[in-house]
């Protein structure tokens, strides 16, 4: 599997410019995580207002509490019930709760654009906060989704890069509209993934397999605040010896060679997904028929999830989906690696940034 290695790769001045820029704008301020905190007060004070939410305990997951969101990034929420119930809750009871949540909201007035989707394979209630603008996603008992989360916070520590590549190929995808799983492509944690592997497959590698950071099932062993407390010192130990032991051999591509590099690796996608798996648990491209398990799955992209070994974590994407990702990544590295045609910042940015996002402030 030959791709380009990222510290081989030509960059067009304008490029590193135009990346420079749209980082600088997209990254959250101090401001933006304010709003989030403020949102999950007002949220908690909507659900005070009904005696049988009362004892229920928000807890923020998703891309807020892996540092991963950009100043637009939607909130995912989790009610967590635990401390109101000794087993867990059923799917009946989850709805149930979740179409109490989604009246608090409509009855105390501090959200707009309410849904409520209970036939997902995770219902959830879906929300605009009106005051701060921020859309938001509320499930129940998302205790894996809490973990993932915390454990991606962790990761990104290994290097600085880890987090701006994140925030930037998510807007770019966004751009492209090659991250809706609703339409048969990716979603955000799947981007997250690909990101990691391209930071281990790189020459030499950013990440190490992340087997070597955590060898268990982190989900099913996190059982609590007590036991994700002591796989976060052991992954954190595991990181320092890692940074500690290549650092006379450091990766030092630049963003914009890793992004066109990642461009090259994922380009050929739709071929190499009848027949390989994206694996970040050994940080390489794993055979579909190593085991069973993914050969009884009908799905059309394999991206396995690092902290639930028999989860797909791109089980959205369909055929055309698959297609138009592939056809998407390669017509970006055509263009970014060319010599022939130089580039221009209006170019640029109509390929990275959604037009809502550049009305903002990116003017062409």
């Amino acid at each position: 599997m030959a791709y380009s290695q990222p510290s081989d790769i030509y960059v067009d001045s304008q490029l590193e410019l135009c990346v420079k820029e749209i980082l600088s704008f997209i990254k959250p301020s101090a401001d933006d995580t304010l709003k989030r905190q403020n949102v999950l007060k007002e949220l908690a004070r909507a659900l005070g207002t009904d005696q049988s939410l009362i004892g229920c305990s928000l807890r923020p997951f998703g891309s807020f509490i892996s540092n991963l969101y950009t100043k637009w990034g939607d909130l995912d929420i989790s009610i967590d019930l635990t401390q109101s119930s000794s087993s867990p809750a059923t799917r009946f009871r989850k709805i149930n709760i979740l179409q109490k949540i989604a009246w608090a909201l409509q009855r105390t007035g501090v959200a707009s654009k309410i849904e409520f989707v209970r036939t997902a394979r995770v219902p959830i209630v879906v929300y605009q906060s009106k005051y701060y603008n921020i859309n938001c996603d509320i499930s129940i008992d998302n205790h894996a989704g809490y973990v993932k989360s915390y454990v991606l916070r962790l990761i990104s520590d290994l290097d600085e890069r880890f987090r701006e590549f994140v925030l930037l190929i998510k807007e770019i995808a966004k751009a492209q509209q090659i991250v809706d799983p609703k339409n048969g492509t990716l979603n955000s944690y799947s981007l997250c993934l690909m990101t990691i592997f391209h930071f281990q497959t790189c020459r030499p590698a950013i990440f190490p397999p992340l087997k070597d950071l955590y060898g268990g099932r982190i989900v099913d062993d996190a059982k609590g605040d007590a036991t994700l407390k002591q796989i976060e010192d052991s992954i954190s130990a595991k990181i320092a010896s890692y940074r500690s032991r290549i650092s006379g051999q450091r990766n030092r591509s630049s963003i914009c060679q890793l992004l066109i590099s990642f461009f090259d690796k994922f380009s050929g996608l739709g071929s190499m997904a009848s027949n390989y798996i994206i694996s970040t648990h050994t940080g390489q491209w794993k055979p579909i028929g190593i085991n069973n398990i993914w050969l009884w799955k009908s799905q059309r992209l394999f991206i396995e999830d690092p902290f639930e070994l028999t989860e797909n974590a791109a089980r959205a994407v369909d055929d055309r989906g698959l297609i138009e990702i592939s056809q998407k990544f390669a017509n970006m590295y055509r263009r970014l690696s060319s010599r022939s045609a130089p580039m221009d910042r209006t170019s640029l940015l109509s390929n990275f940034v959604r037009p809502e996002i550049r009305s903002m402030g990116l003017s062409m």
